[in-house]
């Protein structure tokens, strides 16, 4: 299984996703980090049958809630992923690679959703917290996938 954090480490919550991974490393976890451009998504799961994504969403609920999207089952809610700094998101990514035929065989989508996307400063207290939330469960599911 690969697990992708992506996010920009230089806008508070957009660095969700990228702590999520750094967790999971500290968990024993393998997780990949990627920054800015979305379609290095495609590149990055390239070869891998079971694929975990994570990123920081704004959906209007509430700081902190985190999503999940089977991005296999439905099309991917391209409106939910705006906080992204490039004009080609995740969300774009995805249905790019869906209309391809290069998603993975499994592609599952985690979202936490912030609220403070400026420059500078750390997460906000609701998404530092969902981070540990969301690395535990992912923790669990790599354990339960490798046996």
């Amino acid at each position: 299984m690969l697990v992708v954090g992506c996010g920009n480490q230089d806008r508070s919550d957009d660095a969700a996703g990228l702590l999520v991974v750094r967790r999971l490393h500290e968990l024993g976890i393998h997780a990949v980090e990627l920054g800015g451009e979305g379609l290095a998504l495609i590149d990055a799961w390239s070869g891998w049958a079971d694929v975990i994504v994570v990123d920081a969403v704004m959906s209007g609920a509430p700081p902190g809630t985190i999503t999940v999207w089977d991005a296999r089952t439905f099309p991917f809610p391209v409106g939910q992923f705006r906080c992204s700094t490039h004009a080609f998101g995740m969300a774009e990514t995805i249905e790019l690679a869906r209309a391809l035929g290069r998603l993975p065989g499994k592609l599952i989508v985690y979202g936490i959703e912030g609220i403070r996307f400026g420059c500078g400063g750390p997460p906000s207290p609701e998404v530092a917290e969902a981070v540990e939330r969301l690395a535990q469960r992912i923790a669990k599911e790599a354990d339960a996938s490798s046996l």
